[in-house]
């Protein structure tokens, strides 16, 4: 594969929190000059027709500054854009099936709750996981109760895959976090919903690496 796992910082895109005066894409861009290298386009709301021409203009500013685009679910979308890659769900194609329609030169993120999902997702050839939510936050409650750093240390430890922490990261926790073994941290309000999110991703970029 041609495309490496090495981002320390993870960003996934939601235009619901941003920062009053931002637009998704000033947001990301500012995001990018900070440091981001890898932008996960994520707003589940938008149609195909509607999340196209947004992943186009975010394929156009990641290879302005070297980063990796994947989008989240569409494989399609990521096709049409030539994104980097594919983050997929629970409820997405399984990542062989995406690795089918890809090729082998992208990348392809899986989110993970449990340690059966991670193994999942390895025996399936995803490239990375995500495990969470490791805090509490309202974007993954959903998911229940967060699981905590015992249960993201012991993902860390048995996972074959780069782990990426996910799930109420901020500037106050996120180096517990990475202590836990995890290859980095995902994360959006950290970022997007911050009034400088430059300022923000440097912060998080700076001492992740």
């Amino acid at each position: 594969m041609s495309l490496r796992v090495d981002f320390p910082v993870y960003l996934i895109t939601d235009r619901h929190q941003l920062a009053d005066g931002q637009s998704l894409l000033s947001a990301c861009e500012a995001a990018l000059r900070g440091g981001i290298t890898a932008l996960q386009l994520r707003e589940k709301d938008l149609s195909a027709a509607e999340l196209l021409p947004l992943a186009q203009a975010l394929r156009a500013l990641t290879h302005q500054y070297s980063a990796c685009l994947l989008i989240n679910d569409r494989v399609d979308v990521a096709m049409a854009c030539n994104a980097d890659g594919v983050h997929l769900g629970g409820h997405s194609l399984p990542a062989d099936t995406a690795r089918a329609l890809l090729g082998p030169d992208k990348l392809i993120g899986v989110s993970t709750h449990s340690l059966a999902e991670i193994d999942k997702a390895a025996s399936h050839g995803a490239d990375f996981v995500t495990f969470g939510p490791v805090y509490t936050t309202p974007s993954k409650a959903a998911f229940g109760a967060p699981q905590g750093l015992e249960k993201l240390r012991a993902a860390c430890a048995a996972s074959s895959l780069p782990v990426y922490a996910l799930g109420g990261i901020k500037t106050t926790n996120h180096a517990e976090a990475l202590s836990t073994g995890a290859t980095g941290i995902a994360l959006i309000s950290g970022i997007l919903a911050q009034p400088d999110p430059e300022t923000a991703a440097r912060n998080f970029c700076l001492s992740s690496s």
